[in-house]
């Protein structure tokens, strides 16, 4: 039996998209499994947009019917146990495995980032080898095949501010000691640097530089977090509700309540009006690299 829930819709909205997938991967219609699984056609619909949520054994009938692997079987299952939850945390590694990246989903299904980082150049876009440093650096006990993996999933993601069709607008505010941590070391860092002029010049990509010298602002005190917001309706209506991402020490934090968006929102507004234009924070970005070159050629 299905219901719904106060709680955050996150976990609803992902889990219906894997079903959704695995049914188009299948290949049935949605009559056709509705058939199968002696439901509604409506259950169908509402599971897979996320709007009721779900009994892990509903979601091991379906993946049944599906031909899904085991894995993503338990993952899904364990994804299901989370719908019902008031606020909702990801903690890695704990009922939901740390390869069901939900955030990397949610990702794909976006329309539009609203970016803001204070310490480190966001995944979407860093280089393979500022990614690789990171990677090393959080876990030390990883060999270098596992660190390769994770730096192929992270460079594979970058396609989406490519793809030919409804490409994301990203915005990205970034805090000026971004630029002046060396990750990786200097010629990492340049490579980096220059990596973000660059995609600074496509269209749907824009990136800002929240200057020293623009002091203490209110939603600087905000720490890290993106917006994601995902596409309307013909009429100008979301296809579902913005998700804030917030990532942490030991998980992700997922919010979507209207009034957690809008304390966001105001954040973001604050940092995007404290940063130098695009113009500015380009010939920032160029400067910052220019004496990272200069210093590892000394060196």
């Amino acid at each position: 039996m299905t219901g719904t829930t106060t709680g955050t819709t996150v976990p609803r909205r992902q889990l219906g998209r894997h079903l959704r997938d695995l049914r188009n991967q299948a290949r049935p219609t949605v009559r056709a499994a509705a058939k199968q699984l002696e439901w509604s056609e409506p259950k169908i619909w509402r599971i897979e947009t996320g709007q009721t949520a779900l009994r892990s054994l509903d979601v091991e009938a379906m993946c049944k019917v599906y031909g899904a692997r085991a894995g993503l079987t338990q993952g899904l299952m364990g994804l299901a146990k989370e719908t019902k939850g008031r606020g909702w945390w990801h903690a890695y590694g704990d009922v939901i495995p740390e390869s069901f990246d939900l955030y990397i989903g949610l990702g794909e299904a976006a329309s539009r980032f609203s970016w803001y980082e204070a310490e480190l150049v966001p995944g979407l876009l860093q280089t393979p080898d500022y990614a690789r440093a990171l990677i090393r650096e959080s876990g030390p006990e990883r060999d270098d095949a596992e660190v390769e993996r994770r730096v192929h999933v992270r460079s594979t993601r970058q396609v989406l501010l490519n793809r030919a069709t409804a490409a994301p607008a990203v915005d990205v505010a970034l805090n000026e000691a971004v630029l002046r941590r060396p990750v990786g070391g200097g010629k990492v860092m340049a490579e980096q640097l220059e990596r973000l002029v660059h995609l600074s010049s496509l269209i749907n990509v824009s990136i800002r530089v929240v200057p020293y010298s623009a002091g203490l602002r209110a939603g600087i005190m905000s720490g890290p977090f993106v917006t994601m917001r995902f596409p309307t309706t013909d009429d100008g209506r979301d296809t579902e509700p913005p998700a804030v991402y917030v990532e942490g020490f030991t998980g992700a934090l997922y919010l979507d309540k209207p009034h957690e968006i809008e304390r966001y929102d105001g954040a973001f507004t604050s940092i995007w009006g404290s940063a130098l234009d695009e113009a500015g924070s380009t010939s920032l970005l160029k400067q910052a690299a220019r004496e990272l070159r200069k210093r590892t050629v000394r060196i």
